[in-house]
């Protein structure tokens, strides 16, 4: 082997090495910007202490802005559909106390720090007057939010927590 040979050679070699460098820089690089807008929606129960509400807030304690891909709702444990109208009339129908409710449908964004109430009502909670709803939030609705950040195709999902 000659001079040029053994040169030719380390040359391709630090070329291949900085090659592999940048490639992985890259890559790092691109997942630390997709951490940097995930969103993280937070479901929880409200009654009444912190704010004259009782109901199920949604939360994006996250980064960046989340979409909606799908919402699942499960009544006494049969699936009655979307979180849409109909099923919010026929969840809210029954009670002797009328909520109001909040539609998240297909392409809805939850923005980072914006919070939602799927359904409350506006009063300090009574356990006389509000112990219909909130046994329905509690124990016989669940609510199941699938969601992803502006890159797609993570597939999150948020439900209540379980008491």
């Amino acid at each position: 082997m000659n001079a040029d040979t053994i040169t030719a050679a380390a040359a391709t070699a630090i070329a291949l090495g900085s090659l592999w460098v940048s490639y992985t820089q890259t890559r790092s690089t691109r997942l630390h910007n997709r951490q940097s807008v995930r969103p993280l929606l937070v479901m929880r129960r409200v009654r009444g202490w912190e704010e004259r509400k009782v109901g199920l807030q949604v939360t994006n304690a996250g980064l960046g802005p989340a979409v909606v891909t799908r919402t699942t709702v499960r009544l006494d444990g049969q699936d009655i559909g979307h979180w849409n109208r109909p099923v919010q009339h026929r969840v809210k129908d029954p009670l002797p106390v009328r909520p109001m409710s909040y539609s998240l449908r297909p392409g809805d964004v939850v923005l980072a720090g914006q919070s939602v109430y799927l359904l409350h009502i506006d009063e300090e909670f009574d356990g006389t007057v509000h112990g219909d709803f909130w046994e329905l939030i509690t124990r016989r609705l669940e609510i199941e939010i699938r969601y992803e950040s502006l890159y797609g195709g993570e597939n999150f999902r948020v439900r209540p927590p379980a008491w």
